[in-house]
């Protein structure tokens, strides 16, 4: 009988190991990315549900970014890429599960092709989402001279007698939005930071490109809402010291751009925003205080209905937060050459 050369075999386990784990399907990167899958996407999930994916390369690391609705973004590892495809996990909360999603996404004809397949985590069956995507145009290179903007004419959108021009946006939720005293106010009993509610968000039936927009907003202390700019871009609306601060703070685009001081007022007093969207640009002015100056603003913030910054969209309210009041509002689009 022969016996085993167990260094021999010791050599050959080392040498053949990479091979074996390569065959259990641990997570490798097979390929680079695909160069037509860089950059930015809008997509359009079968759902319905606003979403949004960036493809980048950073310093040599590859990751992807994906946000639908209000969820997290990420980034996220690339956990294989084949045949010019990605594959990459999240996990993230719906409701009171826990929710893995495993994403698949490449191009196929020229076009965006792509599928989340959601399992709760505990109990329950995979659901499979299948969804496309239109590619975001990159950031432009210098930001826009807004000496040189030219305005149209102000437009009211909010009469101070009622709802007209505004819808919500959720059918299934409880409408607590009404005209009051010339105000736009939302009732709800909510007062916690959650992020939904069972009262409904609120948007303006007309669609804009670039503007100018003034209103007037009332926030008790510690409560929280926010104005979405076309329905991309949340500005912040809690007040001054709300224990949401710089990113997330008044004055600021929640999650992108934090101001560049606290000029906020305290909480049951009316405050101010003048805010100018151009070419994916923003520039803030709280209460009479510049607080950002004419900034960029990559992806859309969470809670975002539009994800598409080349398309028109809506002013769009958060009302499923807490109680809000809103007056006096004003949009200049941007005049059309």
């Amino acid at each position: 009988m022969t016996t085993p050369n167990k260094k021999k075999t010791s050599r050959l386990f080392t040498l053949f190991s990479p091979l074996l784990i390569l065959g259990a399907g641990l997570p490798v990167h097979a390929e680079d990315i695909p160069k037509n899958l860089m950059g930015d996407w809008s997509l359009d999930l079968e759902t319905g549900e606003p979403a949004w994916m960036s493809v980048s390369e950073v310093e040599g690391k590859q990751h992807v970014k994906l946000r639908v609705y209000i969820g997290p973004e990420g980034p996220y590892p690339i956990d294989e890429i084949r045949d010019g495809r990605i594959h990459f996990t999240r996990t993230a909360r719906k409701k009171k599960a826990q929710i893995e999603t495993k994403v698949d996404v490449g191009i196929v004809d020229g076009k965006l092709d792509g599928k989340l397949v959601r399992t709760p985590l505990g109990d329950g069956e995979a659901k499979v989402v299948k969804f496309t995507g239109k590619k975001i145009p990159p950031m432009p290179k210098t930001a826009p001279d807004l000496s040189k903007v030219k305005f149209g004419k102000p437009i009211q959108l909010f009469n101070g007698k009622d709802m007209t021009g505004w819808k919500t946006y959720e059918d299934d939720k409880i409408n607590g939005w009404g005209a009051e005293d010339g105000m736009l106010v939302n009732k709800t009993p909510k007062t916690d930071f959650s992020a939904t509610g069972a009262h409904a968000n609120l948007r303006t039936v007309a669609e804009f490109e670039d503007f100018r927009i003034q209103i007037d907003f009332l926030i008790e202390a510690q409560r929280n809402s926010g104005v979405y700019l076309r329905g991309i871009y949340e500005a912040q609306v809690v007040d001054r010291d709300s224990r949401m601060q710089g990113l997330r703070g008044v004055g600021s685009i929640f999650s992108r751009i934090a101001p560049s001081k606290n000029a906020g007022k305290p909480g049951g007093e009316w405050q101010s925003y003048d805010i100018t969207l151009v070419d994916r640009h923003v520039t803030v002015i709280l209460n009479g205080e510049k607080v950002i100056d004419n900034q960029p603003v990559i992806g859309p913030t969470g809670g975002a209905i539009y994800t598409d910054p080349s398309a028109p969209g809506p002013i769009y309210l958060q009302g499923d937060h807490t109680a809000v009041k809103y007056k006096n509002i004003v949009l200049t689009p941007v005049a059309k050459e």
